[in-house]
């Protein structure tokens, strides 16, 4: 009779290790995507969105306009992603939840706003009225450049990052408790410190100066150093 195959036993730890992967996965991809989108953003929000030519007396006048100019919520939005995503990791539980929607909905506004403004020239109008002197002077040859789309783009990256940290935060460490460990860790050197400051001996002179610089008596005995002498 020959045995039959059997197959071999799955890992345990095979399911949880995956998973682990997939949380580093995503704190990289969301930590890349929130920096570069809020970045793209900023930039995009500096150049030029649109330009044209303004009537005047004498003649035609060409204007253009920043992203600034147009409207001024992508920049401000980017400015607030780029915050909560650094705040993601200060706060935990329903905080670490509030964060990262907020990291969400700024870039969910500054796509809208990019949108919005690909498309408007109320800036060009109010810039060739200051130089016509008119209350509504038109303008001409109105043109659009790629860059509110670059910012549209910026803000797809935030919103990407804001929904990895709403699916995984949960799992992502916390800032707080690194500096938590590093103080307990601290903790007991510090004790031991303080410990051998008290134990030192106060028949040697150098010890009796240390001990009135620190504001003790260097007169007072210890109940460990009198146990030491008795022996």
């Amino acid at each position: 009779m020959t045995a039959a195959a059997v197959p071999p036993p799955r890992a345990e730890h095979e399911p949880s290790a995956r998973a682990a992967r997939g949380r580093r996965s995503s704190l990289v991809v969301a930590l890349l995507a929130g920096a570069l989108g809020a970045a793209l953003v900023l930039l995009a929000a500096s150049r030029k969105w649109a330009e044209g030519t303004a009537s005047v007396a004498q003649g035609s006048l060409p204007q253009s306009a920043n992203g600034d100019d147009i409207t001024g919520l992508p920049g401000a939005l980017a400015v607030v992603g780029l915050a909560a995503l650094v705040a993601v990791f200060a706060v935990r539980r329903v905080g670490r939840a509030v964060v990262a929607a907020l990291l969400a909905l700024s870039g969910a506004g500054v796509v809208i706003s990019s949108a919005l403004g690909a498309s408007d020239k109320a800036a060009l109008e109010e810039k060739a009225s200051k130089v016509s002197g008119l209350t509504h002077s038109p303008i001409h040859d109105v043109a659009y450049t790629p860059w509110p789309w670059v910012a549209a783009a910026g803000g797809v990256l935030l919103l990407l990052a804001g929904v990895l940290a709403l699916g995984y935060g949960r799992h992502w460490p916390a800032m707080s408790g690194r500096y938590e460990r590093a103080a307990t860790a601290g903790a007991p050197a510090r004790s031991r410190t303080r410990r051998a400051a008290t134990t030192s001996d106060p028949d040697r002179p150098e010890e009796l100066w240390k001990a009135l610089d620190r504001g003790e008596d260097p007169t007072e005995t210890h109940p460990r150093q009198d146990a030491d002498r008795s022996a």
